[in-house]
């Protein structure tokens, strides 16, 4: 396991983020950009409000569901370019309710029945005829104006169904499989919306596809044990000789830590191997890759907590995400 990369004996590097602070000031702020998007005008609206009737309210559902469902995910996407951002929202958020049908369900039999829909929708989208739902509709225009991939979108609903049962991944390579599947699935259509077709982007999307699948598995660690499930890879459970009731009673020992550290130095050592194409991937792939900015100040942050998985700071949202965010596109840098 790559922990040396998060520790050393003259004590831990800095693993964060690169510096906010620029010679000159960004002409243009995240946050215009937000206002001028449709169904953005009242913050108070609910997803199902803006979802309006047919394709007319399809865009304003969708910019919705991510605002509320993945936040970051929002963040970046309000950064792509002017012709792909709508793409973008869409991808997403076609993304999102596939990960929020096993939270949502109570039984197995229900969730595969809404897999199910997916997929039919999908061979609906490449037969031009998709549902009359917002996600489908804005996702079929993404389809028909970038001429996505079918295979990444059937990737992403298999291994979502997959990932249906309540079981911890056996080991480190399953839980990268996973997020090969899905997050590196997802970054691969990303970069078909932005007209990337470069083999150094592709690599690098791999990297951070197994990264962000890492790091939001750690993530959810406090939510799932709150509902007495762990999913972390039992193989780096066992060689700490910890538990999946340590996790579930909070336990802050330092074996407990350990597990915590190894999996998070394989997360912080994908996002490495990614930026080690840094200079040969397009600049026109670069806001693809925006989320590594999240990724890298989550690691950061759990470093600094020394690993406590439980700890509170963990929870709170990053006021200055959107303004990293920003930098981070502007200086063209991921």
């Amino acid at each position: 396991m790559a922990a040396s990369v998060l520790r050393s004996a003259n004590g831990p590097p800095r693993l964060g983020l690169p510096g906010l602070w620029c010679r000159r000031r960004p002409p243009r702020g995240l946050w215009a950009r937000a206002r001028r998007l449709p169904g953005l005008a009242g913050s108070g609206r609910s997803v199902a409000a803006a979802s309006g009737s047919g394709a007319a309210g399809a865009d304003r559902y969708c910019v919705e569901l991510l605002r509320k469902r993945d936040y970051e995910g929002y963040l970046c996407s309000l950064l792509f370019p002017a012709e792909s951002r709508s793409s973008a929202f869409a991808l997403r958020a076609f993304n999102v309710e596939l990960a929020q049908v096993k939270d949502s369900v109570s039984e197995k039999t229900i969730g595969l029945m809404r897999m199910a829909f997916w997929k039919k929708t999908v061979d609906d989208i490449y037969c031009d005829n998709p549902p009359q739902q917002p996600v489908a509709l804005e996702l079929w225009k993404a389809v028909k104006r970038h001429n996505l991939t079918k295979r990444w979108l059937m990737k992403i609903i298999d291994e979502r169904e997959k990932n249906l049962d309540d079981k911890a991944y056996r080991n480190i390579q399953e839980l990268e499989n996973y997020a090969e599947n899905t997050q590196s699935s997802l970054l691969y259509l990303t970069l078909e919306i932005l007209g990337v077709k470069d083999l150094h982007a592709d690599h690098a999307a791999s990297h951070i596809g197994k990264a962000h699948g890492i790091v939001t598995c750690l993530r959810a660690t406090p939510y799932h044990g709150s509902r007495r499930r762990v999913f972390l890879p039992m193989d780096i459970c066992m060689l700490h000789g910890v538990s999946q009731e340590d996790f579930l009673r909070k336990n802050q020992d330092k074996n407990v830590r350990d597990v915590i550290y190894d999996i998070a130095s394989q997360a912080h050592l994908h996002l490495k191997h990614a930026r080690s194409f840094h200079k040969s991937v397009p600049v026109k792939a670069f806001p693809a890759f925006l989320q590594t900015v999240a990724l890298e100040n989550y690691l950061k942050r759990i470093q600094q907590v020394d690993f406590d998985i439980f700890h509170p700071s963990l929870q709170q949202k990053d006021t200055l995400l959107p303004l990293s965010l920003y930098i981070q596109s502007w200086r063209k840098r991921y």
